[in-house]
Protein backbone atom coordinates (compact mmCIF):
# COMPACT_ATOMS: atom_id res chain seq x y z
CA UNK A 1 0.00 0.00 0.00
CA UNK A 2 1.19 3.55 -0.97
CA UNK A 3 -0.08 6.12 1.93
CA UNK A 4 0.47 9.81 1.25
CA UNK A 5 0.75 12.33 4.41
CA UNK A 6 -0.84 15.50 3.53
CA UNK A 7 0.76 17.91 6.25
CA UNK A 8 3.20 15.69 6.82
CA UNK A 9 5.93 17.73 8.45
CA UNK A 10 3.50 19.13 11.03
CA UNK A 11 3.18 17.48 13.89
CA UNK A 12 0.26 15.37 13.83
CA UNK A 13 1.22 14.46 10.20
CA UNK A 14 4.92 13.83 11.09
CA UNK A 15 4.04 11.41 13.82
CA UNK A 16 1.59 9.76 12.14
CA UNK A 17 3.92 9.11 9.71
CA UNK A 18 7.28 7.85 11.64
CA UNK A 19 4.23 5.21 13.36
CA UNK A 20 3.10 4.07 10.56
CA UNK A 21 6.84 3.59 9.20
CA UNK A 22 7.70 1.82 11.89
CA UNK A 23 4.47 -0.40 11.96
CA UNK A 24 3.71 -0.91 8.63
CA UNK A 25 6.62 -2.67 7.10
CA UNK A 26 4.84 -3.74 3.88
CA UNK A 27 3.74 -0.07 2.84
CA UNK A 28 5.19 3.09 1.88
CA UNK A 29 5.01 6.17 3.17
CA UNK A 30 5.08 9.31 1.82
CA UNK A 31 4.77 12.75 3.15
CA UNK A 32 3.47 16.21 1.55
CA UNK A 33 4.45 19.27 3.11
CA UNK A 34 5.20 22.94 1.95
CA UNK A 35 7.51 23.66 4.90
CA UNK A 36 5.97 26.97 5.99
CA UNK A 37 5.84 26.36 9.28
CA UNK A 38 7.56 26.29 12.24
CA UNK A 39 9.52 22.93 13.00
CA UNK A 40 8.75 21.74 9.83
CA UNK A 41 12.03 21.57 8.59
CA UNK A 42 13.00 19.70 11.93
CA UNK A 43 10.62 16.94 11.27
CA UNK A 44 11.01 17.17 7.32
CA UNK A 45 15.15 15.48 8.53
CA UNK A 46 12.80 13.24 11.04
CA UNK A 47 11.45 11.89 8.23
CA UNK A 48 14.44 11.75 5.96
CA UNK A 49 15.73 9.57 8.38
CA UNK A 50 13.49 7.29 8.11
CA UNK A 51 13.58 7.15 4.02
CA UNK A 52 10.41 8.74 3.93
CA UNK A 53 10.01 11.36 1.18
CA UNK A 54 8.40 14.51 1.58
CA UNK A 55 7.01 16.02 -1.61
CA UNK A 56 7.59 20.31 -1.17
CA UNK A 57 4.16 21.25 -2.22
CA UNK A 58 1.20 23.62 -1.31
CA UNK A 59 -2.14 21.92 -1.56
CA UNK A 60 -3.57 25.00 -3.30
CA UNK A 61 -1.39 24.05 -6.51
CA UNK A 62 -4.02 21.32 -8.11
CA UNK A 63 -1.74 20.93 -11.32
CA UNK A 64 1.34 20.25 -9.16
CA UNK A 65 -1.15 17.77 -7.03
CA UNK A 66 -1.97 15.98 -9.89
CA UNK A 67 1.59 15.70 -11.24
CA UNK A 68 2.35 13.50 -7.86
CA UNK A 69 2.25 9.84 -7.92
CA UNK A 70 -0.96 7.72 -6.79
CA UNK A 71 -1.40 6.46 -3.94
CA UNK A 72 -3.96 4.15 -2.58
CA UNK A 73 -4.74 6.20 0.78
CA UNK A 74 -4.68 9.78 1.29
CA UNK A 75 -4.14 10.75 5.08
CA UNK A 76 -4.98 14.33 5.17
CA UNK A 77 -3.77 16.63 7.90
CA UNK A 78 -2.97 19.73 6.69
CA UNK A 79 -4.42 22.75 7.99
CA UNK A 80 -4.21 25.91 9.44
CA UNK A 81 -5.03 24.88 12.61
CA UNK A 82 -4.93 28.70 14.93
CA UNK A 83 -8.30 29.93 15.58
CA UNK A 84 -7.58 33.14 16.12
CA UNK A 85 -5.93 32.90 12.36
CA UNK A 86 -9.67 33.31 11.33
CA UNK A 87 -9.77 36.92 12.36
CA UNK A 88 -5.61 38.06 11.37
CA UNK A 89 -5.50 36.18 7.70
CA UNK A 90 -8.99 34.65 6.83
CA UNK A 91 -7.80 34.28 2.97
CA UNK A 92 -5.06 32.24 4.27
CA UNK A 93 -7.13 29.76 6.94
CA UNK A 94 -10.00 29.62 3.53
CA UNK A 95 -7.82 28.89 0.90
CA UNK A 96 -5.66 26.27 2.78
CA UNK A 97 -8.66 24.51 5.12
CA UNK A 98 -11.16 24.12 1.61
CA UNK A 99 -9.87 25.28 -1.47
CA UNK A 100 -6.74 22.64 -0.49
CA UNK A 101 -9.14 19.91 0.98
CA UNK A 102 -10.84 20.59 -2.40
CA UNK A 103 -7.85 19.83 -4.15
CA UNK A 104 -6.98 16.83 -2.71
CA UNK A 105 -10.59 15.52 -3.10
CA UNK A 106 -10.17 16.06 -6.69
CA UNK A 107 -6.92 14.17 -6.67
CA UNK A 108 -8.71 11.11 -4.93
CA UNK A 109 -11.16 11.31 -7.21
CA UNK A 110 -9.07 10.56 -10.15
CA UNK A 111 -6.40 8.31 -8.56
CA UNK A 112 -9.36 6.42 -6.81
CA UNK A 113 -7.41 6.83 -3.60
CA UNK A 114 -8.95 6.19 -0.25
CA UNK A 115 -9.16 9.04 2.38
CA UNK A 116 -8.80 9.43 6.04
CA UNK A 117 -9.47 13.19 6.76
CA UNK A 118 -8.47 14.92 10.36
CA UNK A 119 -11.18 17.37 11.24
CA UNK A 120 -11.94 19.31 14.48
CA UNK A 121 -13.78 19.31 17.69
CA UNK A 122 -14.21 23.32 16.34
CA UNK A 123 -16.99 22.57 14.00
CA UNK A 124 -19.38 22.30 17.08
CA UNK A 125 -21.36 25.42 18.13
CA UNK A 126 -19.24 28.32 19.97
CA UNK A 127 -22.69 29.35 21.43
CA UNK A 128 -24.10 25.82 22.22
CA UNK A 129 -20.37 25.33 24.11
CA UNK A 130 -20.48 28.15 26.02
CA UNK A 131 -24.23 27.57 27.28
CA UNK A 132 -22.27 24.28 29.05
CA UNK A 133 -21.16 26.89 31.77
CA UNK A 134 -23.16 29.09 33.21
CA UNK A 135 -21.12 31.72 34.20
CA UNK A 136 -18.64 33.11 31.38
CA UNK A 137 -16.24 34.81 34.67
CA UNK A 138 -15.15 30.90 35.59
CA UNK A 139 -13.91 31.76 39.04
CA UNK A 140 -13.98 28.20 40.34
CA UNK A 141 -13.43 24.61 39.13
CA UNK A 142 -15.78 23.21 36.38
CA UNK A 143 -17.70 20.20 37.35
CA UNK A 144 -17.08 17.99 33.97
CA UNK A 145 -20.47 16.61 33.22
CA UNK A 146 -21.48 16.72 29.62
CA UNK A 147 -19.44 15.63 27.29
CA UNK A 148 -19.68 16.33 23.11
CA UNK A 149 -20.63 13.41 20.55
CA UNK A 150 -21.25 13.01 17.24
CA UNK A 151 -24.80 14.86 17.40
CA UNK A 152 -23.87 18.31 18.89
CA UNK A 153 -24.45 21.43 17.68
CA UNK A 154 -22.89 22.18 13.99
CA UNK A 155 -25.57 24.67 12.29
CA UNK A 156 -24.33 28.16 14.36
CA UNK A 157 -20.94 30.14 14.00
CA UNK A 158 -17.84 27.84 15.29
CA UNK A 159 -14.93 30.24 13.38
CA UNK A 160 -13.95 30.68 9.93
CA UNK A 161 -11.68 27.50 11.15
CA UNK A 162 -14.52 25.56 12.41
CA UNK A 163 -16.60 26.80 8.85
CA UNK A 164 -13.95 25.25 6.63
CA UNK A 165 -13.52 21.96 8.27
CA UNK A 166 -17.40 21.46 8.12
CA UNK A 167 -17.57 22.18 4.76
CA UNK A 168 -14.40 20.24 3.95
CA UNK A 169 -16.78 16.87 5.70
CA UNK A 170 -19.25 18.03 3.50
CA UNK A 171 -17.15 17.78 0.34
CA UNK A 172 -15.84 14.90 1.15
CA UNK A 173 -19.43 13.58 1.38
CA UNK A 174 -20.28 14.96 -1.98
CA UNK A 175 -17.25 13.90 -4.31
CA UNK A 176 -17.25 10.37 -2.81
CA UNK A 177 -21.22 9.68 -2.98
CA UNK A 178 -20.61 8.38 -6.65
CA UNK A 179 -17.47 6.55 -6.18
CA UNK A 180 -16.81 3.46 -4.45
CA UNK A 181 -13.97 4.98 -2.88
CA UNK A 182 -14.27 5.33 1.22
CA UNK A 183 -13.48 7.88 3.57
CA UNK A 184 -13.30 8.15 7.40
CA UNK A 185 -13.72 11.40 8.95
CA UNK A 186 -12.10 12.09 12.39
CA UNK A 187 -13.17 14.64 14.98
CA UNK A 188 -10.07 15.15 16.89
CA UNK A 189 -10.23 16.94 20.02
CA UNK A 190 -6.83 18.86 21.72
CA UNK A 191 -3.82 16.11 21.08
CA UNK A 192 -0.38 16.73 22.12
CA UNK A 193 3.09 14.86 22.84
CA UNK A 194 6.82 14.83 21.67
CA UNK A 195 7.57 16.56 18.55
CA UNK A 196 4.65 19.19 18.74
CA UNK A 197 5.54 23.31 18.88
CA UNK A 198 3.27 24.60 20.79
CA UNK A 199 1.59 27.81 20.31
CA UNK A 200 -0.78 30.15 23.08
CA UNK A 201 -3.63 29.52 20.67
CA UNK A 202 -2.50 25.86 19.26
CA UNK A 203 -0.57 23.39 21.09
CA UNK A 204 -1.09 24.49 24.13
CA UNK A 205 0.29 21.51 26.64
CA UNK A 206 3.76 21.32 25.14
CA UNK A 207 4.05 25.14 25.12
CA UNK A 208 3.33 25.17 28.91
CA UNK A 209 6.15 22.58 29.56
CA UNK A 210 8.39 24.37 27.36
CA UNK A 211 7.87 27.29 29.18
CA UNK A 212 8.12 26.02 32.68
CA UNK A 213 11.24 24.41 31.60
CA UNK A 214 12.84 27.71 29.97
CA UNK A 215 11.51 30.08 32.65
CA UNK A 216 9.11 31.77 30.02
CA UNK A 217 5.91 33.51 30.50
CA UNK A 218 2.76 32.60 29.82
CA UNK A 219 -0.58 33.87 30.54
CA UNK A 220 -4.24 32.50 31.23
CA UNK A 221 -6.48 34.47 28.68
CA UNK A 222 -10.25 34.81 28.75
CA UNK A 223 -12.82 33.82 30.87
CA UNK A 224 -11.54 36.30 33.85
CA UNK A 225 -8.28 35.05 33.60
CA UNK A 226 -8.44 32.61 36.26
CA UNK A 227 -7.28 29.82 34.18
CA UNK A 228 -10.23 27.06 34.79
CA UNK A 229 -11.10 26.65 31.45
CA UNK A 230 -11.42 22.84 30.75
CA UNK A 231 -10.15 20.74 27.67
CA UNK A 232 -9.47 16.80 27.27
CA UNK A 233 -6.06 15.70 25.99
CA UNK A 234 -5.00 12.89 23.42
CA UNK A 235 -1.67 11.73 23.20
CA UNK A 236 -0.24 11.81 19.90
CA UNK A 237 0.41 8.00 20.12
CA UNK A 238 -3.52 7.37 21.03
CA UNK A 239 -4.02 8.98 17.83
CA UNK A 240 -1.88 7.38 15.67
CA UNK A 241 -3.24 3.90 16.94
CA UNK A 242 -6.52 4.58 15.97
CA UNK A 243 -5.16 5.69 12.49
CA UNK A 244 -3.66 2.42 12.11
CA UNK A 245 -6.53 0.67 13.16
CA UNK A 246 -8.50 2.72 10.83
CA UNK A 247 -6.39 1.65 7.86
CA UNK A 248 -6.82 -2.01 8.45
CA UNK A 249 -10.39 -2.05 9.09
CA UNK A 250 -11.35 0.52 6.21
CA UNK A 251 -12.96 -1.99 3.93
CA UNK A 252 -15.56 -2.93 6.33
CA UNK A 253 -15.85 0.33 8.97
CA UNK A 254 -15.93 3.47 6.30
CA UNK A 255 -17.43 6.45 5.42
CA UNK A 256 -18.34 7.12 8.89
CA UNK A 257 -17.59 10.85 11.27
CA UNK A 258 -16.04 9.98 14.30
CA UNK A 259 -14.93 12.22 17.74
CA UNK A 260 -12.14 11.39 19.47
CA UNK A 261 -10.29 12.80 22.11
CA UNK A 262 -8.84 12.31 25.77
CA UNK A 263 -12.37 11.96 26.69
CA UNK A 264 -13.19 12.54 30.45
CA UNK A 265 -9.81 10.41 32.41
CA UNK A 266 -7.72 12.93 30.49
CA UNK A 267 -9.67 16.17 31.15
CA UNK A 268 -7.34 19.14 32.41
CA UNK A 269 -8.10 22.99 33.37
CA UNK A 270 -4.98 25.67 32.71
CA UNK A 271 -4.74 25.69 36.43
CA UNK A 272 -4.45 22.24 37.00
CA UNK A 273 -2.25 22.15 34.36
CA UNK A 274 0.35 24.55 35.71
CA UNK A 275 -0.04 22.99 39.12
CA UNK A 276 1.09 19.67 37.28
CA UNK A 277 4.25 21.40 35.12
CA UNK A 278 5.50 22.99 38.18
CA UNK A 279 5.84 19.45 39.60
CA UNK A 280 7.76 18.27 36.55
CA UNK A 281 10.11 20.61 35.81
CA UNK A 282 10.91 21.90 38.90
CA UNK A 283 10.21 25.30 38.14
CA UNK A 284 7.48 28.24 38.83
CA UNK A 285 6.79 31.22 36.55
CA UNK A 286 4.79 33.85 36.64
CA UNK A 287 1.08 33.66 34.78
CA UNK A 288 -0.61 36.76 34.11
CA UNK A 289 -4.08 37.13 33.86
CA UNK A 290 -5.56 38.29 31.08
CA UNK A 291 -9.45 38.85 31.59
CA UNK A 292 -10.60 39.55 28.27
CA UNK A 293 -11.98 36.71 26.17
CA UNK A 294 -11.74 36.19 22.66
CA UNK A 295 -15.16 35.81 20.11
CA UNK A 296 -13.60 32.38 19.33
CA UNK A 297 -12.81 31.09 22.67
CA UNK A 298 -15.12 28.45 24.38
CA UNK A 299 -14.51 27.80 28.35
CA UNK A 300 -15.15 23.62 27.76
CA UNK A 301 -15.04 20.68 25.77
CA UNK A 302 -14.72 17.28 26.99
CA UNK A 303 -15.08 14.70 24.19
CA UNK A 304 -17.38 11.59 23.82
CA UNK A 305 -15.18 8.93 22.34
CA UNK A 306 -18.60 6.20 22.60
CA UNK A 307 -18.85 5.52 18.71
CA UNK A 308 -15.36 4.99 17.70
CA UNK A 309 -15.11 2.48 21.10
CA UNK A 310 -18.20 0.54 19.70
CA UNK A 311 -16.56 0.45 15.98
CA UNK A 312 -12.91 -0.17 17.12
CA UNK A 313 -12.89 -1.24 20.84
CA UNK A 314 -10.87 1.24 21.09
CA UNK A 315 -9.56 3.73 23.81
CA UNK A 316 -6.87 6.26 25.05
CA UNK A 317 -3.97 4.71 26.75
CA UNK A 318 -2.37 7.75 27.94
CA UNK A 319 -2.73 9.76 30.89
CA UNK A 320 -2.29 13.21 30.63
CA UNK A 321 0.83 12.67 33.59
CA UNK A 322 2.33 10.64 30.87
CA UNK A 323 1.98 13.20 27.59
CA UNK A 324 3.52 15.94 29.97
CA UNK A 325 6.57 13.44 31.28
CA UNK A 326 7.06 12.32 27.31
CA UNK A 327 7.11 16.17 25.83
CA UNK A 328 9.37 16.86 29.31
CA UNK A 329 11.77 13.84 28.29
CA UNK A 330 11.58 14.85 24.19
CA UNK A 331 12.90 18.89 25.06
CA UNK A 332 15.52 17.52 27.47
CA UNK A 333 16.53 14.84 24.36
CA UNK A 334 16.91 17.00 21.69
CA UNK A 335 18.95 19.94 21.91
CA UNK A 336 17.88 21.79 18.47
CA UNK A 337 14.53 21.33 20.08
CA UNK A 338 15.33 23.33 22.96
CA UNK A 339 17.27 26.21 21.27
CA UNK A 340 14.18 26.53 19.60
CA UNK A 341 11.76 26.74 22.34
CA UNK A 342 14.23 29.27 24.19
Amino acid sequence: MKILITGGCGFVGSNIAVFLKKRLKKSKIFSLDNLTRQGSLINKDRLAKLNIKNFNCNIENLNKLKSLPKFNLIIDCCAEPAIEASKKDPNRVFNTNLIGTFNILKKCVNDKSNLIFLSSSRVYSIESLKKLVSNQIIKKPIKIKKTIDENFNTSAASSLYGFTKLASEKLIKEMFYQSKLKYIINRFGVISGPWQFGKQDQGFVSLWVANHLFNKKLSYIGFGGYGHQVRDILHIEDACEIILLQISKISKINNITFNIGGEKKNTISLKRLTQKTQKITGNKIRIRRISKTSVFDIPYYVTNNGKIKRFYKWKPSKSIDQILKDIYIWLHRNKVIMKYFK
